[in-house]
């Protein structure tokens, strides 16, 4: 079976394959055990989710019909290259009230794109650019 042919019946992916479960160190599942966790072995980055977990939670999805999930876990995805301060400066401008105009928010989508290559969710915060216009969501609301 290739990375692309999952499907429902691989969910969930920990216990039906979980030779494709691992963290960003490459510590496959089974290697994360008590033992290995008290001696130091285990860092938080073994058991972080990976870019490559979400896109398999994509594929089985979009394989049951679920592509506004789909979609989700891809941005996910993105996201995981983001570090934590730039997600939550894009999170708080996102916040109805906070980001002063249309443009602060494409400014935001740019620099995902420009910097993190992370186009669906520059897409996402386009499309809320767009809706927060049409709604009025850009005036002060505190």
């Amino acid at each position: 079976m290739s990375d692309d042919d999952l499907q429902a019946s691989d969910y969930p992916i920990a216990e039906k394959r979980p030779e494709r479960v691992a963290g960003a160190r490459g510590k496959r599942l089974e290697d994360i055990t008590v033992d290995t966790v008290v001696s130091g072995n285990v860092t938080m980055d073994d058991l972080r989710i990976t870019p490559a977990a979400l896109l398999d939670q994509a594929r089985i999805a979009r394989s049951v019909g679920r592509a506004a999930l789909a979609a989700n876990f891809e941005r996910a995805a993105e996201m995981t290259r983001i570090p934590q301060e730039d997600v939550m400066r894009v999170y708080e401008l996102l916040r109805p009230g906070r980001a002063g105009s249309k443009q602060v928010l494409l400014d935001a989508a740019t620099d995902l794109r420009a910097r993190f290559d992370a186009d669906q969710l520059a897409r996402f915060v386009e499309e809320a650019a767009a809706v927060y216009e049409k709604r009025g969501l850009y005036r002060n609301r505190f």
